[in-house]
């Protein structure tokens, strides 16, 4: 016979991570799950807005500059890439992988007021930084009053 230890919280646990992934289904998130090595999944992303330019931070901490690409087409700015999953030397296993891996594909709809031939992007600790500067007639301006 098997001792099995009691865990106390473990229905609460089971309980919080069917409420998670309720609300992620219906965000359209990706989850990442204990046993889940490959897949998809959505780097993470802040949008920021200024006068001059919008600014798009991505979460893509592990991964080199050779695994993501960057590409503006028709309007739509789209990220996209594959973290691969790191497979344990020999005689070695996982207990927990909580780590996403997989393919992703992020698109952004600018609006038509960007400059898209001036759209840089920078990757610097995990974090690709996005800067789509905005066109001149987008940007908002003074306009004197003349008196008569």
């Amino acid at each position: 016979m098997e001792s099995t230890r009691w865990e106390p919280y473990d229905g609460l646990n089971r309980l919080q991570a069917r409420i998670h992934d309720l609300f992620d289904e219906s965000l359209n998130r990706a989850r990442s799950y204990p046993n889940a090595a490959g897949g998809s999944w959505l780097p993470p992303v802040d949008i920021l807005e200024s006068k001059e330019a919008y600014l798009i931070r991505a979460e893509l901490p592990g991964m080199k500059k050779e695994n993501f690409n960057l590409e503006f087409n028709d309007g739509t700015l789209t990220l996209s890439g594959e973290r691969k999953f790191d497979e344990p030397a020999n005689g070695v296993e996982y207990h927990r992988v909580e780590r996403v891996s997989g393919k992703f594909s992020r698109s952004f709809h600018l609006p038509q007021t960007v400059k898209p031939d001036a759209i840089s992007a920078n990757y610097r600790d995990g974090i690709l930084e996005i800067q789509v500067p905005k066109a001149d007639e987008a940007k908002p301006r003074q306009i004197a009053i003349n008196v008569s």
